[in-house]
């Protein structure tokens, strides 16, 4: 059944793999709620700009008025919550930006989408869902062993995380308070294409590319999960269209590596793909920096409950995903090299008022 569902962050780089995902796969229509910020990227969007069944409102999730305007013009099926503030590096730098849009604009979007629910009836209330996306990064840091799940505690330990884990406390809240049927995801790292350079994959790509040096923080021993962004899409509309009003499902890849392997691996693609490239071997572009503030170890995710009870598993490995990667950016390059035509410059951020 054709349903409309609202998204908000659709223009950045999870939130358009989804609606390229929702318009090329399902019969549903979209409307992305999207400011448009330095992440934001319509280039992103282009295979569905001119579908229909889309549309773009440029709007602030903060805009209480003009969110109460959406939810009652277009009357949405379902909400699937992407828009934040995500980069750790610029919360060391500033702060309230994060707090403003993860937390101020997250309880705009409740109470918009509380109203309206309330405001439906028979099977479109019954139906109705509020999936908020969020982050492992919540659960703080891991140690050599174990994995975080559903119960793990929360423990955020930057800015980012914190406003993150204060978002999710409001959704949680406003179900166990107020009836609104909501799901909670948090995820590992994303990568894939699309991913605006200030990441470390496509920032390492695209230094290595351009022969700079390749910043690694401290040893390079931190170790994530990484997710590849398509897998991660399906795995929200899994959760949403099956999960329990609710529930949180942890959604994983299953592919933990150590920064500096990632990093490693990118080099070794780069020379394969890209033999003739004066900068190559790429690895002696690697360069260790201080290491980031309160940068956390591990982070590990199990992800045995939306795979067991929702049916979901992970398409890509980690090769195959880096692969299709690296090798995106390379026959995209019109796209990263308008992106970087903006203020973005491949800088370092993070460092805390100077630390060197």
């Amino acid at each position: 059944m054709r349903k409309t569902i609202l998204v908000t962050g659709g223009a950045g780089f999870i939130g358009s793999a989804l609606l390229r995902h929702l318009l090329s796969r399902t019969e549903h229509a979209v409307v992305n709620v999207d400011k448009l910020t330095y992440a934001g990227n319509l280039d992103s969007l282009e295979p569905v700009l001119s579908d229909p069944r889309y549309t773009h409102e440029k709007v602030d999730i903060c805009d209480a008025e003009e969110v109460a305007r959406i939810f009652g013009r277009y009357r949405p099926d379902a909400v699937m919550h992407l828009a934040a503030e995500s980069h750790v590096d610029r919360s060391i730098d500033g702060a309230a930006a994060f707090i403003q849009t993860n937390v101020v604009g997250t309880f705009t979007l409740l109470e918009a989408a509380r109203a309206h629910w309330l405001g439906l009836e028979g099977e479109q209330r019954r139906s109705f869902r509020f999936l908020h996306v969020s982050t492992d990064e919540v659960y703080g840091s891991l140690g050599e062993e174990g994995y975080f799940t559903e119960n793990t505690p929360y423990q955020p330990n930057s800015p980012y995380s914190a406003s993150k884990a204060g978002s999710d406390h409001l959704v949680r809240a406003w179900h166990h308070t107020y009836g609104l049927p909501v799901l909670v995801t948090n995820c590992s790292n994303n990568y894939g294409p699309c991913q605006f350079p200030e990441k470390l994959i496509p920032v390492v790509i695209l230094n290595a590319l351009a022969g700079k040096s390749i910043p690694v923080y401290g040893k390079g021993d931190n170790r994530r999960d990484w997710l590849y962004v398509d897998d991660h899409v399906r795995a929200l509309l899994t959760a949403l269209e099956r999960g329990e009003v609710g529930e949180t499902y942890n959604i994983g890849g299953n592919n933990e590596r150590s920064n500096l392997e990632v990093v490693q691996e990118i080099c070794s693609l780069l020379d394969e793909l890209v033999p003739d490239s004066r900068a190559a071997p790429h690895a002696s572009l690697i360069t260790f920096v201080t290491d980031r503030p309160g940068h956390d170890w591990r982070y590990a995710i199990d992800a045995s409950k939306i795979s067991g009870t929702l049916g979901w598993e992970p398409e890509e490995n980690f090769d195959s995903g880096l692969r299709k990667t690296v090798l995106w950016y390379l026959e995209n390059r019109e796209w990263w090299e308008r992106v970087l035509s903006g203020s973005y410059r491949l800088e370092r951020l993070g460092l805390a008022g100077g630390v060197a």
